[in-house]
Protein backbone atom coordinates (compact mmCIF):
# COMPACT_ATOMS: atom_id res chain seq x y z
CA UNK A 1 0.00 0.00 0.00
CA UNK A 2 2.59 2.32 0.78
CA UNK A 3 4.08 2.08 -2.86
CA UNK A 4 1.09 3.47 -4.22
CA UNK A 5 1.76 6.03 -7.08
CA UNK A 6 -1.26 8.09 -9.43
CA UNK A 7 0.53 8.79 -12.89
CA UNK A 8 -0.74 9.91 -16.25
CA UNK A 9 0.42 8.78 -19.48
CA UNK A 10 -1.53 10.68 -22.41
CA UNK A 11 -1.21 8.18 -25.47
CA UNK A 12 -2.42 10.99 -28.30
CA UNK A 13 -3.54 14.72 -28.07
CA UNK A 14 -0.57 16.10 -26.41
CA UNK A 15 1.97 18.01 -28.71
CA UNK A 16 -1.07 17.77 -31.43
CA UNK A 17 -4.70 18.76 -31.94
CA UNK A 18 -7.26 15.81 -31.93
CA UNK A 19 -6.97 11.90 -31.44
CA UNK A 20 -6.97 12.42 -27.17
CA UNK A 21 -6.47 9.67 -25.47
CA UNK A 22 -5.17 9.28 -21.61
CA UNK A 23 -4.15 6.61 -18.81
CA UNK A 24 -4.26 7.38 -15.33
CA UNK A 25 -2.57 4.62 -13.67
CA UNK A 26 -2.83 3.69 -9.67
CA UNK A 27 -0.75 1.18 -7.90
CA UNK A 28 2.78 -0.27 -7.14
CA UNK A 29 4.87 0.47 -10.52
CA UNK A 30 4.62 -3.21 -11.31
CA UNK A 31 1.04 -3.65 -11.15
CA UNK A 32 -0.74 -0.37 -11.74
CA UNK A 33 -4.90 -0.43 -12.54
CA UNK A 34 -5.52 1.78 -15.82
CA UNK A 35 -8.32 3.91 -15.91
CA UNK A 36 -8.80 5.43 -19.83
CA UNK A 37 -10.19 9.27 -20.42
CA UNK A 38 -11.40 9.63 -23.82
CA UNK A 39 -10.71 7.72 -26.92
CA UNK A 40 -10.89 10.02 -29.83
CA UNK A 41 -9.22 10.38 -33.86
CA UNK A 42 -8.18 12.59 -35.73
CA UNK A 43 -9.12 13.17 -39.51
CA UNK A 44 -6.66 12.13 -42.37
CA UNK A 45 -5.07 15.23 -44.54
CA UNK A 46 -3.10 16.06 -47.56
CA UNK A 47 -0.48 13.78 -46.14
CA UNK A 48 -2.40 10.76 -45.02
CA UNK A 49 -4.15 10.58 -49.11
CA UNK A 50 -6.86 7.75 -48.87
CA UNK A 51 -6.98 7.81 -45.01
CA UNK A 52 -10.02 8.81 -43.18
CA UNK A 53 -9.14 8.49 -39.66
CA UNK A 54 -6.26 8.37 -37.39
CA UNK A 55 -6.26 7.10 -33.76
CA UNK A 56 -4.04 6.47 -31.34
CA UNK A 57 -2.66 3.48 -31.01
CA UNK A 58 -3.54 1.40 -27.81
CA UNK A 59 -0.67 -1.62 -27.89
CA UNK A 60 0.45 -0.34 -24.64
CA UNK A 61 -2.64 -0.92 -23.22
CA UNK A 62 -3.78 -4.03 -25.06
CA UNK A 63 -0.57 -5.59 -23.07
CA UNK A 64 -2.18 -4.61 -20.15
CA UNK A 65 -5.28 -5.16 -20.55
CA UNK A 66 -6.38 -6.97 -17.51
CA UNK A 67 -5.70 -4.15 -15.46
CA UNK A 68 -7.38 -1.44 -17.61
CA UNK A 69 -10.78 -0.93 -15.31
CA UNK A 70 -12.60 0.68 -17.85
CA UNK A 71 -12.88 3.95 -20.48
CA UNK A 72 -14.89 7.33 -19.17
CA UNK A 73 -16.02 9.70 -22.08
CA UNK A 74 -15.63 13.49 -21.29
CA UNK A 75 -18.23 14.22 -24.57
CA UNK A 76 -18.77 12.98 -27.60
CA UNK A 77 -16.74 15.02 -30.31
CA UNK A 78 -15.15 13.10 -32.56
CA UNK A 79 -11.34 13.53 -31.48
CA UNK A 80 -12.63 12.24 -27.83
CA UNK A 81 -14.89 9.51 -28.61
CA UNK A 82 -14.67 8.98 -32.39
CA UNK A 83 -12.09 5.79 -32.28
CA UNK A 84 -14.45 3.95 -29.13
CA UNK A 85 -16.23 1.57 -31.92
CA UNK A 86 -13.21 0.91 -33.57
CA UNK A 87 -10.82 0.41 -30.36
CA UNK A 88 -12.69 -0.79 -27.07
CA UNK A 89 -14.49 -3.80 -28.34
CA UNK A 90 -11.27 -5.96 -28.04
CA UNK A 91 -10.96 -4.60 -24.53
CA UNK A 92 -14.08 -6.00 -23.77
CA UNK A 93 -14.15 -3.19 -20.53
CA UNK A 94 -16.73 -0.72 -19.55
CA UNK A 95 -17.61 2.61 -21.27
CA UNK A 96 -18.69 5.55 -18.82
CA UNK A 97 -20.40 8.41 -20.41
CA UNK A 98 -23.53 10.87 -19.86
CA UNK A 99 -26.61 10.43 -21.68
CA UNK A 100 -26.05 12.57 -24.71
CA UNK A 101 -22.69 10.90 -25.02
CA UNK A 102 -24.07 7.08 -25.03
CA UNK A 103 -26.98 8.50 -27.37
CA UNK A 104 -24.51 9.43 -30.20
CA UNK A 105 -21.82 6.36 -29.81
CA UNK A 106 -25.17 4.36 -30.13
CA UNK A 107 -26.82 6.15 -33.11
CA UNK A 108 -23.11 5.88 -34.49
CA UNK A 109 -22.79 2.52 -34.32
CA UNK A 110 -26.24 2.07 -36.18
CA UNK A 111 -25.16 4.48 -38.90
CA UNK A 112 -22.38 2.72 -39.46
CA UNK A 113 -23.66 -0.99 -39.34
CA UNK A 114 -21.42 -2.25 -36.51
CA UNK A 115 -23.59 -5.16 -35.00
CA UNK A 116 -21.39 -5.72 -31.66
CA UNK A 117 -22.50 -3.81 -28.83
CA UNK A 118 -20.29 -1.97 -26.39
CA UNK A 119 -21.12 -1.99 -22.35
CA UNK A 120 -22.17 1.47 -21.37
CA UNK A 121 -22.67 3.04 -18.00
CA UNK A 122 -24.41 6.03 -17.75
CA UNK A 123 -23.17 8.52 -15.16
CA UNK A 124 -24.89 11.88 -13.63
CA UNK A 125 -22.38 14.60 -13.20
CA UNK A 126 -22.61 15.63 -9.87
CA UNK A 127 -22.81 12.03 -8.70
CA UNK A 128 -20.02 9.72 -7.76
CA UNK A 129 -18.72 6.38 -9.00
CA UNK A 130 -16.01 4.13 -8.49
CA UNK A 131 -14.25 2.59 -11.29
CA UNK A 132 -11.45 -0.21 -9.77
CA UNK A 133 -9.70 1.90 -7.31
CA UNK A 134 -10.49 5.38 -8.69
CA UNK A 135 -13.43 7.52 -7.72
CA UNK A 136 -14.78 9.54 -10.32
CA UNK A 137 -16.90 12.19 -10.31
CA UNK A 138 -18.19 14.00 -13.34
CA UNK A 139 -18.26 17.87 -13.15
CA UNK A 140 -20.73 20.17 -15.73
CA UNK A 141 -18.41 22.25 -18.03
CA UNK A 142 -19.53 24.66 -20.78
CA UNK A 143 -18.26 23.99 -24.62
CA UNK A 144 -19.74 23.31 -28.18
CA UNK A 145 -21.98 20.30 -27.34
CA UNK A 146 -24.17 18.77 -25.06
CA UNK A 147 -22.80 17.14 -21.55
CA UNK A 148 -19.40 17.73 -21.62
CA UNK A 149 -17.42 16.92 -18.34
CA UNK A 150 -14.77 17.73 -16.35
CA UNK A 151 -13.81 15.06 -14.23
CA UNK A 152 -12.50 14.49 -10.68
CA UNK A 153 -10.15 11.33 -10.42
CA UNK A 154 -9.44 10.63 -6.70
CA UNK A 155 -7.53 7.94 -5.31
CA UNK A 156 -6.10 6.91 -1.67
CA UNK A 157 -2.89 9.12 -2.77
CA UNK A 158 -4.22 12.26 -4.08
CA UNK A 159 -6.92 14.10 -6.43
CA UNK A 160 -6.55 14.95 -10.13
CA UNK A 161 -9.16 17.10 -12.33
CA UNK A 162 -9.25 15.95 -15.63
CA UNK A 163 -10.62 19.47 -17.59
CA UNK A 164 -11.62 17.71 -20.78
CA UNK A 165 -12.78 20.78 -23.17
CA UNK A 166 -14.54 23.43 -21.25
CA UNK A 167 -14.88 27.51 -21.01
CA UNK A 168 -16.47 29.71 -18.73
CA UNK A 169 -19.89 30.36 -19.43
CA UNK A 170 -22.78 31.14 -16.82
CA UNK A 171 -25.48 31.13 -19.16
CA UNK A 172 -24.99 29.01 -22.15
CA UNK A 173 -27.47 28.46 -25.33
CA UNK A 174 -27.88 24.97 -24.42
CA UNK A 175 -27.10 22.27 -21.61
CA UNK A 176 -25.46 23.66 -18.25
CA UNK A 177 -22.67 26.23 -17.00
CA UNK A 178 -19.51 25.50 -15.86
CA UNK A 179 -20.14 24.49 -12.24
CA UNK A 180 -17.90 26.91 -10.58
CA UNK A 181 -19.00 26.07 -7.43
CA UNK A 182 -18.20 22.80 -7.50
CA UNK A 183 -14.45 23.51 -8.48
CA UNK A 184 -14.06 26.09 -5.60
CA UNK A 185 -15.17 23.26 -3.30
CA UNK A 186 -12.73 21.12 -4.97
CA UNK A 187 -10.18 23.41 -4.45
CA UNK A 188 -11.30 24.11 -0.60
CA UNK A 189 -10.87 20.56 0.25
CA UNK A 190 -7.27 21.18 0.27
CA UNK A 191 -4.65 17.71 -0.37
CA UNK A 192 -2.47 17.03 -3.13
CA UNK A 193 -4.27 17.79 -6.70
CA UNK A 194 -3.25 17.98 -9.98
CA UNK A 195 -4.84 20.07 -13.02
CA UNK A 196 -4.93 18.23 -16.26
CA UNK A 197 -5.71 21.09 -18.39
CA UNK A 198 -7.22 21.94 -22.26
CA UNK A 199 -4.50 24.23 -23.89
CA UNK A 200 -6.10 25.30 -26.95
CA UNK A 201 -6.81 28.32 -26.60
CA UNK A 202 -3.82 29.28 -24.30
CA UNK A 203 -2.01 31.70 -26.44
CA UNK A 204 -5.50 33.85 -26.61
CA UNK A 205 -5.42 36.77 -24.23
CA UNK A 206 -8.87 37.78 -22.57
CA UNK A 207 -11.95 35.78 -22.35
CA UNK A 208 -13.88 33.57 -24.88
CA UNK A 209 -16.64 35.07 -26.79
CA UNK A 210 -20.08 33.50 -25.65
CA UNK A 211 -22.57 31.42 -27.42
CA UNK A 212 -25.18 34.09 -26.16
CA UNK A 213 -23.29 36.72 -28.50
CA UNK A 214 -23.44 34.18 -31.32
CA UNK A 215 -26.78 33.69 -31.24
CA UNK A 216 -27.25 38.13 -30.93
CA UNK A 217 -25.23 38.43 -34.18
CA UNK A 218 -27.41 35.38 -36.36
CA UNK A 219 -30.50 36.78 -34.99
CA UNK A 220 -29.43 39.92 -36.69
CA UNK A 221 -28.14 38.53 -39.71
CA UNK A 222 -31.02 36.09 -40.32
CA UNK A 223 -33.24 39.16 -39.66
CA UNK A 224 -31.76 41.26 -42.66
CA UNK A 225 -31.39 39.03 -44.75
CA UNK A 226 -33.41 39.56 -48.04
CA UNK A 227 -33.21 36.23 -49.72
CA UNK A 228 -32.35 32.59 -48.19
CA UNK A 229 -30.17 32.55 -45.66
CA UNK A 230 -28.14 29.37 -45.46
CA UNK A 231 -25.94 28.39 -41.97
CA UNK A 232 -22.83 25.76 -42.03
CA UNK A 233 -21.29 25.08 -38.68
CA UNK A 234 -20.21 22.01 -36.31
CA UNK A 235 -23.12 19.54 -36.23
CA UNK A 236 -22.52 18.41 -33.17
CA UNK A 237 -22.60 22.05 -31.98
CA UNK A 238 -26.41 21.89 -30.24
CA UNK A 239 -26.45 25.41 -29.09
CA UNK A 240 -25.61 26.88 -32.29
CA UNK A 241 -28.63 24.57 -34.12
CA UNK A 242 -30.64 26.21 -31.20
CA UNK A 243 -29.57 29.84 -31.88
CA UNK A 244 -30.32 29.33 -35.05
CA UNK A 245 -33.62 27.82 -34.79
CA UNK A 246 -34.63 30.31 -32.58
CA UNK A 247 -33.35 33.34 -34.84
CA UNK A 248 -35.32 31.62 -37.58
CA UNK A 249 -38.74 31.86 -35.88
CA UNK A 250 -37.96 35.36 -34.49
CA UNK A 251 -37.41 36.06 -38.02
CA UNK A 252 -40.95 33.87 -39.36
CA UNK A 253 -38.54 31.47 -41.46
CA UNK A 254 -38.60 27.98 -41.48
CA UNK A 255 -35.42 26.02 -40.67
CA UNK A 256 -34.41 22.88 -43.54
CA UNK A 257 -31.74 20.67 -42.27
CA UNK A 258 -29.72 18.66 -44.94
CA UNK A 259 -26.56 16.50 -43.98
CA UNK A 260 -27.02 13.04 -41.97
CA UNK A 261 -24.77 14.17 -39.55
CA UNK A 262 -27.41 17.41 -38.82
CA UNK A 263 -30.54 15.00 -38.66
CA UNK A 264 -28.96 12.72 -36.25
CA UNK A 265 -27.53 15.51 -33.59
CA UNK A 266 -31.54 16.96 -34.04
CA UNK A 267 -33.27 13.47 -33.76
CA UNK A 268 -31.02 12.71 -30.44
CA UNK A 269 -31.58 16.48 -29.51
CA UNK A 270 -35.40 15.95 -29.60
CA UNK A 271 -35.09 12.40 -27.87
CA UNK A 272 -33.39 13.64 -24.67
CA UNK A 273 -35.55 17.17 -24.23
CA UNK A 274 -32.27 19.16 -25.78
CA UNK A 275 -34.80 20.95 -28.03
CA UNK A 276 -38.02 21.65 -26.60
CA UNK A 277 -39.44 25.17 -27.75
CA UNK A 278 -37.83 24.41 -31.16
CA UNK A 279 -40.13 23.85 -34.04
CA UNK A 280 -39.97 20.27 -35.75
CA UNK A 281 -37.50 20.94 -38.72
CA UNK A 282 -37.61 20.31 -42.30
CA UNK A 283 -35.95 17.92 -44.80
CA UNK A 284 -33.95 19.23 -47.72
CA UNK A 285 -37.02 18.26 -49.82
CA UNK A 286 -38.95 20.92 -48.79
CA UNK A 287 -36.59 23.19 -49.72
CA UNK A 288 -37.53 24.40 -53.17
CA UNK A 289 -41.32 25.07 -51.86
CA UNK A 290 -40.49 27.54 -49.60
CA UNK A 291 -40.25 31.45 -50.38
CA UNK A 292 -36.54 32.81 -50.81
CA UNK A 293 -37.29 35.15 -47.61
CA UNK A 294 -39.00 32.12 -45.62
CA UNK A 295 -36.11 30.08 -45.29
CA UNK A 296 -33.00 29.13 -43.44
CA UNK A 297 -30.94 26.14 -44.29
CA UNK A 298 -28.84 24.21 -41.75
CA UNK A 299 -27.04 22.16 -43.62
CA UNK A 300 -23.02 20.11 -43.39
CA UNK A 301 -19.83 20.66 -44.49
CA UNK A 302 -18.34 23.50 -42.75
CA UNK A 303 -14.96 21.81 -43.08
CA UNK A 304 -14.77 20.77 -47.01
CA UNK A 305 -16.08 17.73 -47.04
CA UNK A 306 -16.56 16.77 -50.86
CA UNK A 307 -19.87 14.78 -49.56
CA UNK A 308 -21.27 17.11 -47.29
CA UNK A 309 -23.88 19.42 -48.12
CA UNK A 310 -22.74 22.84 -48.29
CA UNK A 311 -19.59 21.19 -50.63
CA UNK A 312 -22.38 19.74 -53.47
CA UNK A 313 -24.64 23.23 -53.21
CA UNK A 314 -21.16 25.04 -54.24
CA UNK A 315 -20.73 22.68 -57.48
CA UNK A 316 -24.34 22.70 -58.54
CA UNK A 317 -24.69 18.61 -57.21
CA UNK A 318 -26.87 18.90 -54.69
CA UNK A 319 -30.21 16.96 -55.81
CA UNK A 320 -32.68 19.17 -53.80
CA UNK A 321 -31.07 22.52 -53.30
CA UNK A 322 -29.73 25.54 -55.13
CA UNK A 323 -29.05 29.10 -53.85
CA UNK A 324 -29.56 32.13 -56.19
CA UNK A 325 -27.23 35.17 -56.64
CA UNK A 326 -28.24 37.10 -53.37
CA UNK A 327 -28.69 34.56 -51.20
CA UNK A 328 -26.81 34.57 -47.84
CA UNK A 329 -24.34 31.80 -46.88
CA UNK A 330 -23.23 32.41 -42.63
CA UNK A 331 -19.75 30.01 -42.19
CA UNK A 332 -20.49 29.47 -38.80
CA UNK A 333 -17.47 27.39 -37.65
CA UNK A 334 -14.21 28.11 -38.47
CA UNK A 335 -11.64 25.52 -40.39
CA UNK A 336 -9.95 22.94 -38.48
CA UNK A 337 -5.65 23.19 -39.62
CA UNK A 338 -5.47 21.62 -42.56
CA UNK A 339 -9.04 21.83 -44.27
CA UNK A 340 -8.60 25.63 -44.94
CA UNK A 341 -7.62 24.72 -48.96
CA UNK A 342 -11.26 23.10 -48.97
CA UNK A 343 -12.74 25.79 -47.11
CA UNK A 344 -11.59 28.47 -49.49
CA UNK A 345 -12.33 26.54 -52.44
CA UNK A 346 -16.35 26.00 -51.74
CA UNK A 347 -16.43 29.63 -50.40
CA UNK A 348 -15.06 30.76 -53.92
CA UNK A 349 -17.57 28.40 -55.21
CA UNK A 350 -20.36 30.30 -53.42
CA UNK A 351 -19.00 33.90 -54.70
CA UNK A 352 -18.53 33.37 -58.29
CA UNK A 353 -22.47 32.41 -57.76
CA UNK A 354 -23.57 35.86 -56.37
CA UNK A 355 -24.46 34.04 -53.19
CA UNK A 356 -22.96 36.77 -50.08
CA UNK A 357 -20.68 35.06 -47.98
CA UNK A 358 -20.07 35.36 -44.41
CA UNK A 359 -17.28 34.43 -42.38
CA UNK A 360 -15.74 34.98 -38.44
CA UNK A 361 -13.28 37.45 -40.62
CA UNK A 362 -16.18 39.67 -41.41
CA UNK A 363 -18.88 38.99 -38.35
CA UNK A 364 -18.83 36.82 -35.10
CA UNK A 365 -20.24 33.71 -35.76
CA UNK A 366 -18.01 31.63 -34.24
CA UNK A 367 -16.51 30.84 -30.95
CA UNK A 368 -14.79 27.51 -30.05
CA UNK A 369 -15.78 25.69 -26.54
CA UNK A 370 -12.25 26.52 -25.12
CA UNK A 371 -10.67 28.73 -22.61
CA UNK A 372 -8.40 31.80 -23.04
CA UNK A 373 -6.07 32.94 -20.64
CA UNK A 374 -8.06 34.64 -18.59
CA UNK A 375 -10.45 31.71 -17.91
CA UNK A 376 -6.97 29.75 -17.21
CA UNK A 377 -6.31 31.62 -14.44
CA UNK A 378 -9.88 31.76 -13.31
CA UNK A 379 -9.59 28.30 -12.75
CA UNK A 380 -6.19 27.86 -11.49
CA UNK A 381 -7.62 30.51 -8.78
CA UNK A 382 -10.35 28.41 -7.91
CA UNK A 383 -8.76 24.82 -7.58
CA UNK A 384 -5.31 26.02 -6.55
CA UNK A 385 -3.72 23.04 -7.94
CA UNK A 386 -0.31 21.81 -7.03
CA UNK A 387 0.34 20.45 -10.50
CA UNK A 388 -0.56 21.16 -13.62
CA UNK A 389 -0.05 19.46 -16.96
CA UNK A 390 -1.10 20.92 -20.25
CA UNK A 391 -2.56 18.82 -22.47
CA UNK A 392 -5.23 18.86 -26.08
CA UNK A 393 -2.47 21.73 -28.17
CA UNK A 394 -0.08 21.78 -30.57
CA UNK A 395 3.75 22.83 -28.65
CA UNK A 396 3.40 26.36 -29.48
CA UNK A 397 -0.39 25.95 -26.89
CA UNK A 398 1.39 23.63 -24.45
CA UNK A 399 4.42 25.69 -23.68
CA UNK A 400 2.19 29.21 -23.76
CA UNK A 401 0.28 27.16 -20.75
CA UNK A 402 3.07 25.74 -18.96
CA UNK A 403 4.49 29.86 -19.35
CA UNK A 404 1.22 31.02 -17.84
CA UNK A 405 1.08 28.16 -15.20
CA UNK A 406 4.18 29.04 -13.31
CA UNK A 407 4.09 32.75 -14.02
CA UNK A 408 0.61 32.40 -12.02
CA UNK A 409 2.64 30.57 -8.81
CA UNK A 410 2.09 26.63 -9.80
CA UNK A 411 4.86 24.56 -8.37
CA UNK A 412 4.90 21.73 -10.66
CA UNK A 413 4.18 22.64 -13.70
CA UNK A 414 5.13 19.32 -16.77
CA UNK A 415 5.62 19.52 -20.07
CA UNK A 416 4.72 16.41 -21.74
CA UNK A 417 4.39 14.66 -25.11
CA UNK A 418 2.70 11.69 -26.11
CA UNK A 419 4.36 8.69 -24.73
CA UNK A 420 5.85 10.85 -21.17
CA UNK A 421 4.93 9.47 -18.52
CA UNK A 422 4.41 11.78 -14.88
CA UNK A 423 4.05 10.26 -11.42
CA UNK A 424 1.76 12.88 -9.92
CA UNK A 425 1.62 11.63 -6.17
CA UNK A 426 3.86 11.01 -4.45
CA UNK A 427 6.46 13.32 -5.02
CA UNK A 428 6.15 14.48 -8.71
CA UNK A 429 8.33 13.49 -11.31
CA UNK A 430 8.35 13.35 -14.95
CA UNK A 431 10.05 10.46 -17.13
CA UNK A 432 10.47 11.37 -20.78
CA UNK A 433 9.61 8.48 -24.26
CA UNK A 434 8.47 6.13 -20.81
CA UNK A 435 6.27 4.63 -23.22
CA UNK A 436 6.26 3.51 -27.69
CA UNK A 437 3.40 5.46 -28.81
CA UNK A 438 1.68 5.76 -32.43
CA UNK A 439 -0.96 5.98 -34.73
CA UNK A 440 -3.06 3.79 -36.56
CA UNK A 441 -5.07 4.54 -39.69
CA UNK A 442 -8.55 3.65 -40.89
CA UNK A 443 -8.27 2.81 -44.24
CA UNK A 444 -11.66 2.76 -45.70
CA UNK A 445 -13.12 -0.56 -43.81
CA UNK A 446 -9.34 -1.46 -42.77
CA UNK A 447 -7.73 -0.50 -39.47
CA UNK A 448 -3.93 -0.80 -39.64
CA UNK A 449 -0.67 1.03 -38.95
CA UNK A 450 0.94 3.56 -41.08
CA UNK A 451 3.26 1.16 -42.09
CA UNK A 452 0.57 -1.42 -43.19
CA UNK A 453 -1.44 1.16 -45.11
CA UNK A 454 0.20 1.58 -48.45
CA UNK A 455 0.03 5.94 -48.12
CA UNK A 456 3.67 6.31 -48.28
CA UNK A 457 3.33 4.14 -51.92
CA UNK A 458 0.17 6.34 -52.46
CA UNK A 459 2.14 10.04 -52.36
CA UNK A 460 4.65 8.43 -54.43
CA UNK A 461 2.64 7.90 -56.63
CA UNK A 462 0.68 11.33 -56.41
CA UNK A 463 4.27 12.97 -57.11
CA UNK A 464 6.05 10.82 -59.66
CA UNK A 465 2.94 8.60 -61.48
CA UNK A 466 4.12 5.42 -62.49
CA UNK A 467 5.10 3.56 -65.69
CA UNK A 468 4.60 -0.11 -65.93
CA UNK A 469 6.07 -2.24 -68.81
CA UNK A 470 5.13 -5.77 -69.50
CA UNK A 471 7.67 -8.30 -71.32
CA UNK A 472 7.43 -11.73 -72.77
CA UNK A 473 11.02 -12.97 -73.03
CA UNK A 474 11.92 -16.51 -74.77
CA UNK A 475 14.41 -18.92 -73.65
CA UNK A 476 16.91 -17.66 -75.69
CA UNK A 477 16.49 -14.19 -74.04
CA UNK A 478 15.04 -12.10 -76.88
CA UNK A 479 11.94 -10.33 -77.14
CA UNK A 480 8.76 -12.68 -78.44
CA UNK A 481 6.53 -9.77 -78.68
CA UNK A 482 6.42 -5.86 -78.22
CA UNK A 483 6.33 -4.75 -75.04
CA UNK A 484 3.37 -3.61 -73.68
CA UNK A 485 4.06 -0.31 -72.02
CA UNK A 486 1.43 1.73 -69.11
CA UNK A 487 1.73 5.27 -68.40
CA UNK A 488 -0.28 6.78 -65.19
CA UNK A 489 0.31 10.26 -63.94
CA UNK A 490 2.85 11.63 -66.10
CA UNK A 491 2.90 14.78 -68.53
CA UNK A 492 0.74 13.95 -72.22
CA UNK A 493 2.92 16.09 -74.46
CA UNK A 494 1.45 17.41 -78.12
CA UNK A 495 2.28 15.30 -81.46
CA UNK A 496 5.39 17.26 -81.54
CA UNK A 497 7.29 15.94 -78.94
CA UNK A 498 8.66 13.35 -77.63
CA UNK A 499 6.11 11.22 -75.62
CA UNK A 500 6.87 9.32 -72.56
CA UNK A 501 5.22 6.13 -74.25
CA UNK A 502 8.54 6.38 -76.89
CA UNK A 503 10.82 7.37 -74.26
CA UNK A 504 10.09 3.74 -72.33
CA UNK A 505 10.17 2.19 -75.44
CA UNK A 506 13.63 3.15 -76.22
CA UNK A 507 15.08 2.66 -73.03
CA UNK A 508 13.52 -0.63 -73.31
CA UNK A 509 15.07 -1.44 -76.76
CA UNK A 510 18.60 0.24 -75.71
CA UNK A 511 18.46 -2.42 -72.45
CA UNK A 512 18.26 -5.16 -74.71
CA UNK A 513 20.70 -4.47 -77.76
CA UNK A 514 23.35 -3.59 -74.82
CA UNK A 515 22.66 -6.82 -73.23
CA UNK A 516 24.08 -10.10 -74.28
CA UNK A 517 21.63 -13.36 -74.25
CA UNK A 518 23.38 -14.72 -71.44
CA UNK A 519 22.40 -12.02 -69.22
CA UNK A 520 19.02 -11.85 -70.44
CA UNK A 521 18.69 -15.13 -69.22
CA UNK A 522 18.66 -13.66 -65.61
CA UNK A 523 15.06 -12.37 -65.03
CA UNK A 524 16.15 -10.21 -61.84
CA UNK A 525 19.16 -8.78 -63.81
CA UNK A 526 17.38 -8.36 -66.31
CA UNK A 527 14.15 -6.60 -64.26
CA UNK A 528 16.49 -4.03 -62.34
CA UNK A 529 17.93 -3.20 -65.67
CA UNK A 530 15.07 -2.32 -67.46
CA UNK A 531 14.09 -0.62 -64.32
CA UNK A 532 16.68 1.31 -64.05
CA UNK A 533 17.27 2.46 -67.57
CA UNK A 534 13.81 3.40 -68.15
CA UNK A 535 13.39 5.57 -64.43
CA UNK A 536 16.70 7.30 -65.73
CA UNK A 537 15.71 8.02 -69.18
CA UNK A 538 12.07 9.40 -68.27
CA UNK A 539 14.31 11.63 -65.52
CA UNK A 540 16.72 12.57 -68.64
CA UNK A 541 13.01 13.83 -70.63
CA UNK A 542 10.90 14.85 -67.52
CA UNK A 543 13.04 15.79 -64.91
CA UNK A 544 11.47 13.48 -62.13
CA UNK A 545 12.01 10.10 -61.15
CA UNK A 546 8.89 8.06 -61.68
CA UNK A 547 7.67 4.60 -60.08
CA UNK A 548 8.70 1.80 -62.55
CA UNK A 549 7.21 -1.69 -62.29
CA UNK A 550 8.73 -4.25 -64.74
CA UNK A 551 6.74 -7.36 -65.22
CA UNK A 552 8.27 -10.04 -67.57
CA UNK A 553 7.21 -13.07 -68.47
CA UNK A 554 8.92 -16.08 -69.85
CA UNK A 555 7.75 -18.17 -72.66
Amino acid sequence: MNNNELVFLPLGGVGEIGMNMAAYGFGPETSRKWLIVDCGVTFGGPDHPGIDLIMADPAFLEERADEVVGLVLTHAHEDHYGAVLDLWPSFDKPVFATRFAAAMLNAKRAMEGIVERIDVTIFVPGEPFDIGPFNVEALNVAHSIPESCSLLISTTVGRVIHTGDWKLEDNPVSGEPTDAKRFKEIGAEGGPLALICDSTNALKDGKSPTEREIAVNLERLIAKAPHRVVVTSFASNLGRMVSVARAAQKAGRQVVLSGRSMHRIATIGRELGLLDGIEPFLDHDSFKHLPRKKVVLLCTGSQGEPRAAIARISNNSHPAISLDRGDRMIFSSWAIPGNEREVNAIQNRLIDMGVEVITNKDELVHVTGHPRRDELRELYDWVKPDILVPVHGEAAHLSAHAKLARDEGISDVFQMRNGDMVRLMPEPELSRAEVPVGELYLDADILCSPEQSGVRGRKRLSFAGIAIVSLCIGSDGNLRSEPEIHIEGLPELTDEHESAHEVVEQAVRGVFAGMTKRLRRNPDGLREALRRAVRGELNAWWGRKPNVKIFLHQV
